[in-house]
């Protein structure tokens, strides 16, 4: 028979062996990663088709009522944006993209403009391209088309927004 001493001793025996961490055979996880990427790449298209264009360089061009449209692959493009005190700001490229306006001197600007169309002209680009904003006086866009027409052999055109 036990008595409670020897129920007492027996506990005591037990507390003072050490514990034994049961050790368990892992399996390597291995981790599917395939439902993440498809998960980034909804995520991507979520954002691409919601997204919208910087409303700063996008210029508003009047409707077109007639003529046809030039290719910009072989063309060179100005861009003239409204401000300026003076003078409104150009920019050698398509649409008001920063590192790219022209200088606010008008003799510099007409230079760079010259530059820039015998340059194009040199790589197979004889079309110009001027794209100018509703309300930028026509003063602003005559400066452009006097510059680029000092290149002999290119076309100048006035870009409109296309109706459909």
């Amino acid at each position: 028979m036990l008595h409670l001493d020897d129920k007492a001793e027996s506990h005591e025996e037990e507390a003072e062996q050490p514990l034994r961490l049961m050790s368990r055979n892992l399996e390597e996880a291995d981790m599917d990663i395939t439902p993440m990427i498809d998960l980034t790449f909804l995520l991507l298209i979520f954002f691409l088709v919601s997204s919208t264009p910087d409303k700063n360089t996008v210029v508003d061009l009047p409707p077109a009522n007639h003529g046809v449209g030039v290719s910009q692959l072989n063309s060179v493009i100005f861009t003239i944006g409204m401000g300026g005190l003076n003078t409104a700001p150009v920019y050698a490229g398509d649409g008001r993209v920063p590192g790219t306006e022209l200088s606010d001197d008008l003799g510099t600007r007409h230079k760079q403009i010259v530059e820039a169309v015998e340059r194009g002209f040199r790589e197979n680009r004889p079309n110009i391209i001027i794209k100018a904003d509703r309300n930028v006086a026509f003063r602003e866009v005559s400066r452009v088309i006097k510059a680029a027409s000092e290149v002999d052999g290119v076309k100048i055109h006035l870009a409109v927004l296309e109706t459909q």
